[in-house]
């Protein structure tokens, strides 16, 4: 993401959550920066830039925030069925 603006970077990102539908985790290692980067930049700076474009973002990131605990659960519940299926082994 070198060479291009701050402001180019932001509409970017979010472009990409819009489209991918990905969280601010996913975004970050897409495209190879923190995760307080992406943050900022579709929190704070694109709401500057392009506010309908950042209501949009803040939209999925809420509906990604919301199911947040379901992805959690699942991910809990593969660890522990490929725990017992390498133990069984």
């Amino acid at each position: 993401m070198r060479g291009i603006s701050i402001e180019e970077r932001a509409i970017n990102l979010a472009h990409y959550i819009i489209d991918s539908k990905d969280t601010v985790r996913g975004t970050a290692k897409k495209f190879g920066i923190s995760k307080s980067t992406v943050h900022k930049d579709v929190s704070e700076r694109l709401q500057k830039i392009n506010p309908v474009l950042a209501l949009e973002v803040r939209r999925i990131l809420d509906e990604n925030k919301a199911e947040r605990h379901i992805r959690g659960g699942m991910a809990t519940k593969l660890k522990y069925i490929n725990e017992k299926e390498h133990n069984a082994s």
